[in-house]
């Protein structure tokens, strides 16, 4: 009768541990993915805002070297065009190389963030 109860304690004592194993293992897996997402959004909000500020870097400097080019092509309209087919070319680049460029690093930067096997810091 002794052993009996001592097994039904250690069983209860089990159960206990396992419980809170799962939670605490519940815990990690929240803070593992809090810390994922906060990575996440803060490099989306840095390049978000790299895109705006080179936006316009770009705007303002298009519009220099349209009145930087207008004495040379002797009008400010043939300046505007060919500023404007300047850009119209590199949109067509970036589009042209969108998957190395832009699909490829955000895959492999994803992958790399959600995939990866936590390395320990000990």
């Amino acid at each position: 009768m002794f052993a009996n109860d001592k097994s039904i304690d250690n069983l209860e004592s089990l159960f206990k541990e396992v419980r809170k194993y799962l939670e605490l293992q519940g815990q990690y897996i929240k803070l593992d993915l809090v810390e994922k997402l906060t990575i996440l959004l803060s490099t989306l909000i840095l390049i978000l805002i790299i895109i705006i500020l080179s936006m316009m870097a770009l705007f303002y400097f298009s519009f220099m070297l349209v009145y930087a080019l207008a004495p040379l092509v002797g009008s400010l309209i043939g300046g505007y065009a060919i500023i404007g087919g300047v850009v119209l070319l590199m949109a067509i680049l970036i589009y042209r190389m969108r998957k190395q460029w832009i699909f490829q690093p955000m895959v492999h930067f994803l992958a790399r963030l959600f995939l990866d096997e936590p390395t320990s810091k000990e």
